[in-house]
């Protein structure tokens, strides 16, 4: 299958999910695209990642859109996660501002990461959904993870960034996805 991403951080960590499936990311396939996320759902920008790298390749497609939404914030920035302050903005300037915006808000710190990972063949099209909740912190903690990581607490008090790759990815919103895709698609196919 084809791993419809660029993202190195997503590529590790849905490798290391679904080591039992070969799966090669799009530049081990030899495809140099970035499709345009420009649907209004996680759902629309997977399927339309999935098909437009399914015409190139006619093979089995994976396709990922996930992000953060913040109750205070409306489930802003939800689909434009990666986005909302500009392409060349980093994880930290995001994560800032969020925690910016969050405090500015005073109110409620939920929060819920939100993937949806959809597989494509060109007749079959099957969706996984993973949400991981928690709540924003006041300050960036942790090494580890990518993106919004640093600034999501679990319940434990720990963010996603504090955690090991292994626990990250028995629990991540990816994880969970994965989990209800490889579901389906036992029953489907």
């Amino acid at each position: 299958m084809i791993l419809a991403t660029n993202n190195e951080g997503k590529i590790k960590e849905i490798k290391e999910i679904l080591k039992d499936y070969e799966i090669k990311s799009l530049s081990e396939a030899g495809i140099n695209i970035d499709v345009e996320e420009d649907q209004d759902t996680f759902y629309g920008n997977a399927l339309k990642k999935a098909r437009e790298i399914y015409e190139l390749v006619h093979e089995p497609v994976i396709a990922d859109d996930s992000g953060l939404c913040i109750t205070c914030l409306d489930d802003f920035p939800g689909v434009m996660t990666h986005r909302f302050l500009g392409e060349n903005a980093t994880a930290e300037d995001r994560n800032k501002k969020l925690i910016e915006m969050v405090n500015e808000k005073n109110g409620s710190r939920e929060a819920k990461a939100v993937c949806n990972l959809v597989y494509y063949d060109g007749e079959k099209t099957i969706v996984g959904e993973g949400v991981l909740k928690g709540t924003i912190t006041y300050e960036m903690r942790g090494a580890n993870g990518f993106g919004f990581d640093k600034i999501l607490e679990l319940p434990d008090k720990r963010t996603v960034a504090e955690l090991s790759i292994e626990e990250k990815n028995k629990l991540s919103q990816r994880y969970l996805a994965a989990v209800d895709l490889l579901k389906k698609l036992k029953d489907e196919l």
